[in-house]
C-alpha cells in the first residue's frame, strides 16, 4: 500500500478552502488598536476589534507597563510553580477575586489555555462534559483533551441538555457555556443553567471572555448581570485582552477549585508566567474599569442602540444581540467575503465570519462596537454595509 504525499495533500486542502471562499489571510496592522487602524498600509475605520472599552491604547496602561518593566524586567523566566509567580501576579489575582466576588482567582497566559485547563484538570473517564453547541473552540478542545464523554446540546436549548443528561450514564457532570457567544453576541440563559447544574450536582463553567468588563454592575460580567457570582458550583473565566485592553486570562472560583487547577492544569503548570509588565497593565485597566465603568459602558450602550436602530431602518438582518457583538447575517460564504472586501475598499474593516467558525450557510459580517467609536462612525458604517450588500447581490436592496 502506497503512502500519501504530504505536500500534495496539503495543496489539495488549500485549493478546496480557496474554492469554497474559506481561505484566510492575516492582516498586517501598522498602528495601535483604535477606531482608525492602519491595515496593510491602508487607513480603515475599524469595526473588528474586541477592545470593547477602548483601553488597549490608553496611556495609563502604557505607563503601568513601562514602570513595571523597569522594576520587574520584561520576562518572568519560569512557570508560576517554579519562580515565575511575582508580586504583580499575586496582587492582580487578589484584586480580580474581590472584584468578581470569588474566593480565589488564578491567572493564565490566555483564555485558550485557561479553557484547555478546565477539561483536562477536572473531567475523568466516567464523567460527562456537556457543552452548548456554539461554545468557543477552546472550550471544545478542552473537553476533547479529557477522557470524559463529550456531548453538545442545541444552542441555549436546556430541554435538549436535560435529555442528553438523562440518556448518558455518568459519575459527574461538567456543564459549560459561553457567557456571551462570540459570533452571535447573545447571552446564555445563565439562571436556568445554574438551576440545571444544581439539580444534577454539576460544576457549571461560564466562559465570560466577551462579557467581563462590559456586562453587569461595574463590568463584573454576565454572571453578575443576573445576580450570580463564581461561587459554590460556578466557575468563571474572564479575559484581560478584550474589554481590559491588555493580555491574559483568569479563572475565578472557590478555593478548592482554584487550588486543584494550580496543581493539575497542564496549561498552567507547564508554561512560563505572564510577563509582569503585562500584568501591571491589566491591573491599571481594572482600576480604570472600577472608576470609569459608567462613562465607558454608558457610551458603548448608546452606540449599540444606535447601531441596531440604524440597521433596522436600512432593513439589515441582525441576530438578537444586545451586546457589542452585532452580526449582520448574509448566509453565503462567498457573498460575505465579497461584502467584507467591498467595505474595505470603502474604508472600513468589517470581517466576514464563515464556516467552520459558524455553521455552514450562516456566514455574516461581524461588527464589533467599542467605547472609542463615535456616533458618526457608527451611522456611517451602517450606510456602508447597506451599500456593500446591495453591491454584491446579497439579496438586499439599498434604501435611499
Amino acid at each position: 500500500m502506497g503512502h500519501a504525499n504530504w505536500r500534495e495533500s496539503l495543496w489539495a486542502r488549500r485549493k478546496d478552502r480557496i474554492n469554497s471562499s474559506l481561505w484566510r489571510q492575516r492582516r498586517h496592522i501598522g498602528s495601535v488598536q483604535q477606531p482608525l487602524l492602519k491595515s496593510d498600509g491602508e487607513w480603515l475605520t475599524n469595526f473588528s476589534s474586541n477592545d470593547y472599552l477602548g483601553l488597549a491604547a490608553h496611556p495609563k496602561l502604557a505607563e503601568a507597563m513601562s514602570e513595571a518593566s523597569h522594576q520587574w524586567g520584561v520576562g518572568c523566566g519560569a512557570s508560576h510553580m517554579v519562580c515565575g509567580h511575582q508580586s504583580p501576579h499575586q496582587q492582580l489575582e487578589q484584586a480580580l477575586a474581590e472584584f468578581v466576588g470569588a474566593e480565589r482567582v488564578v491567572l493564565f497566559s490566555n483564555g485558550y489555555m485557561a479553557n484547555l485547563a478546565l477539561g483536562s484538570a477536572f473531567a475523568q473517564r466516567n464523567d460527562l462534559c456537556l457543552h452548548d453547541k456554539l461554545n468557543h473552540a477552546s472550550l471544545i478542545d478542552g473537553a476533547r483533551l479529557s477522557n470524559a464523554q463529550f456531548k453538545r446540546y442545541a444552542h441555549a436549548d436546556l430541554a435538549h441538555a436535560r435529555k442528553i443528561i438523562m440518556r448518558n450514564e455518568h459519575e459527574r457532570l461538567l456543564l459549560a457555556s459561553d457567557g456571551v457567544f462570540s459570533m452571535d453576541g447573545d447571552i446564555a440563559p445563565l439562571i436556568e443553567l445554574n438551576e440545571l447544574a444544581n439539580h444534577h450536582s454539576a460544576l457549571l463553567f461560564i466562559d465570560d471572555a466577551h462579557g467581563f468588563g462590559v456586562l453587569g454592575p461595574s463590568g463584573k460580567g454576565s454572571l453578575a448581570s443576573v445576580g450570580l457570582a463564581p461561587r459554590d458550583n460556578i466557575v468563571m473565566l474572564g479575559t484581560l485582552g478584550k474589554a481590559l485592553g491588555s493580555f491574559g486570562a483568569f479563572i475565578a472560583a472557590d478555593e478548592y477549585v482554584i487550588e486543584h487547577l494550580i496543581q493539575c492544569a497542564r496549561s498552567y503548570v507547564y508554561t512560563t508566567a505572564l510577563p509582569s509588565p503585562v500584568v501591571a497593565a491589566s491591573s491599571a485597566a481594572l482600576e480604570l474599569l472600577k472608576c470609569d465603568h459608567a462613562v465607558l459602558n454608558g457610551h458603548l450602550d448608546k452606540l449599540i442602540s444606535l447601531f441596531t436602530q440604524a440597521c433596522k431602518l436600512e432593513g439589515l438582518s441582525l441576530l438578537p444581540s444586545i451586546t457589542a457583538i452585532q452580526p449582520v447575517m448574509i448566509g453565503d460564504e462567498a457573498l460575505a467575503e465579497r461584502a467584507s472586501e467591498h467595505l474595505k475598499n470603502a474604508g472600513f474593516l468589517v470581517p466576514s465570519i464563515r464556516t467552520p467558525t459558524v455553521p455552514k450557510g450562516q456566514a455574516r459580517l461581524r461588527v464589533t462596537l467599542t467605547a472609542a467609536h463615535t456616533e458618526c462612525q457608527v451611522k456611517v458604517v451602517v450606510k456602508a454595509i447597506a451599500r456593500a450588500l446591495s453591491a454584491v447581490g446579497a439579496g438586499f436592496e439599498c434604501r435611499a
